[in-house]
């Protein structure tokens, strides 16, 4: 492994995005980030997961000035509208009876800060939900709980079978971190996976 002359640090609570990045083979550490996460009046979901994202980044690397900092944050769209974190179970449940059958884009945005300078980037997934019973929502929010998940899917767990169909550029964007996209930021740093990857 090629030393890095930079610390890789994590701007999230998530410990999804924590178990994608460390497919990368990378040390990092995670710092999390305390924002208001409040949409904006008139602000598209792409738009609001893309600003959060940025915001994130920007928070932790005012901590670690030397250290390039991930940021990343995802909003779900239905037609157009929003999605948002359900918070309850009655809410969750709701969101999907909305998104049964229908078509729903997941904006996973991520930004990369290294000394002031920003690189960001929204990578959509698109997913067709099967029609789904009441009995099956019912079931899919006691086991998974999605309260605290844009559009009240996890598709890194049970979630999964919530979609008729997916279509990304990057198959880890539906849960939260594009690491497609990642590589290359990273890179760009000078911090190449594939040169500063852990052996073992």
């Amino acid at each position: 492994m090629t030393s890095s002359p930079y610390a890789l640090i994590l701007a999230s609570s998530s410990p999804y995005r924590r178990e994608l990045l460390e497919r990368l083979r990378i040390p990092f550490s995670v710092s999390i980030p305390e924002i208001d996460e409040t949409p904006h009046a008139g602000e598209r979901p792409e738009q609001l997961a893309l600003r959060l994202a940025i915001e994130k980044a920007q928070v932790v690397a005012s901590r670690f000035p030397d250290a390039i900092v991930i940021g990343a944050d995802q909003a779900a769209s239905l037609h157009g509208t929003p999605l948002g974190k359900p918070g309850t179970i009655e809410a969750a449940r709701t969101q999907l009876r909305h998104m049964s059958g229908q078509t729903v884009v997941f904006h996973s945005a991520m930004a990369v800060i290294l000394k002031h300078h920003i690189q960001s980037i929204d990578v959509p997934t698109t997913c067709v939900f099967r029609t789904l019973s009441a009995e099956a929502i019912e079931r899919y929010v006691a086991i998974d709980q999605p309260l605290d998940t844009a559009g009240s899917a996890r598709a890194e767990c049970l979630g999964i079978a919530l979609m008729q169909s997916m279509q990304s550029a990057d198959p880890t964007s539906i849960i939260g971190l594009p690491l497609i996209a990642l590589t290359n930021m990273l890179s760009t740093c000078g911090l190449d996976p594939l040169l500063h990857a852990r052996l073992n």
